[in-house]
């Protein structure tokens, strides 16, 4: 029997959608990043909407504020650290090539030099870098807000194109899944950016107040870090005790570890993040470190967003297959089985 003629035609965008992805591999990621956001978006598309704007204007009104959303916060942390970039490479250079760390009467030499090069380098060959990328970043914004726009002014036609390609009997899976992701994509972009947020916010005038060195990039740097699972702020934290010590502060270094471990790597998770995961995908912390360091090591930084993404939807799948298992077993079982 040969195949339906929409089992062929999503055969076809199957295989569309692969050649296309190798053939625009260069823009894969920023396609992904917009077609995830255009997701999230959908919902604050729809108030917009209700506000009386016809669908053009309502779609290029929440594309334009997704742009500035994006492109603020990394204008902001660039300008910060271009700003910054000179001083923090004097500071490098002016570390000497063995601190001697004293602590209790005992004297620990520790060779920084090989460390302080290889930093020092690395910040030279990435200033090089992005200034050469500059155009192509600006480019591919460009195409962020055009693909987003795109979406949101058909998402609906999208979503009745997908599912014309599903079995009726699996509509249901199919709207799990897409709650899953919504989820994810919300616990990833939302959830994530008011935490860093939130963590800049808080780590300002603990590092003032502590004397570190360039506090506002290292506020903003902590704010970036909350992306990153598990680890987070503490990389900043620990990287200032450890800068501390290297120059002989070991009271101020224990001081930064106590104080900005318990305000900034701590106290965001604890009291912003909880107020805002009543939405999010559930996702075990474990899971989600898994996802996101697998995916940015396979795919590079379209993983961060990616890794987590594909992990929860097989979660949500093994779940939709845990209950189906569930449901076939108690149908078999007798009426009178207790």
């Amino acid at each position: 029997m040969p195949p339906s003629r929409t089992t062929t035609l999503a055969a076809v965008l199957a295989v569309l959608l692969v050649a296309a992805a190798l053939l625009l591999g260069a823009v894969f990621g920023t396609v992904f990043f917009a077609v995830t956001v255009a997701y999230l978006l959908v919902p604050i598309h729809r108030r917009v909407q209700r506000l009386g704007l016809p669908p053009w204007w309502s779609s290029a009104t929440t594309a334009v504020l997704a742009s500035l959303a994006v492109l603020v916060p990394v204008s902001v942390g660039i300008y910060v650290l271009t700003d910054r970039a000179s001083g923090l490479v004097d500071v490098l250079e002016g570390l000497p090539e063995v601190v001697t760390l004293a602590v209790y009467g005992y004297e620990y030499p520790v060779e920084v030099g090989a460390v302080t090069d290889a930093v020092l380098s690395f910040v030279a060959a990435f200033a090089v870098d992005f200034a050469v990328t500059l155009p192509e970043l600006a480019l591919k914004f460009t195409l962020f807000g055009m693909v987003v726009f795109g979406l949101l002014l058909a998402h609906k036609d999208a979503e009745r194109a997908l599912l014309a390609t599903i079995p009726a009997s699996y509509h249901d899976v199919a709207r799990s899944l897409a709650r899953r992701a919504g989820a994810t994509l919300y616990a990833i972009y939302v959830l994530q950016a008011v935490t860093a947020l939130a963590t800049t916010a808080i780590a300002l005038p603990v590092f003032l107040a502590l004397g570190v060195p360039y506090p506002i990039m290292l506020a903003v740097v902590a704010g970036v870090l909350q992306f990153i699972p598990i680890v987070g702020p503490s990389l900043v934290v620990g990287g200032i005790a450890l800068y501390w010590a290297s120059i002989g502060n070991v009271t101020g270094a224990m001081l930064v570890v106590v104080v900005a471990g318990v305000l900034v790597a701590w106290l965001p998770d604890v009291v912003v993040r909880p107020r805002l995961s009543r939405r999010t995908a559930d996702l075990p912390g474990s899971l989600y470190f898994v996802g996101f360091t697998g995916g940015l090591l396979t795919v590079g930084p379209i993983g961060i967003i990616a890794g987590p993404l594909v992990v929860a939807l097989v979660v949500e799948a093994a779940s939709l297959l845990a209950d189906e298992h569930r449901g076939a077993q108690a149908s078999l079982l007798p009426e009178e089985w207790p």
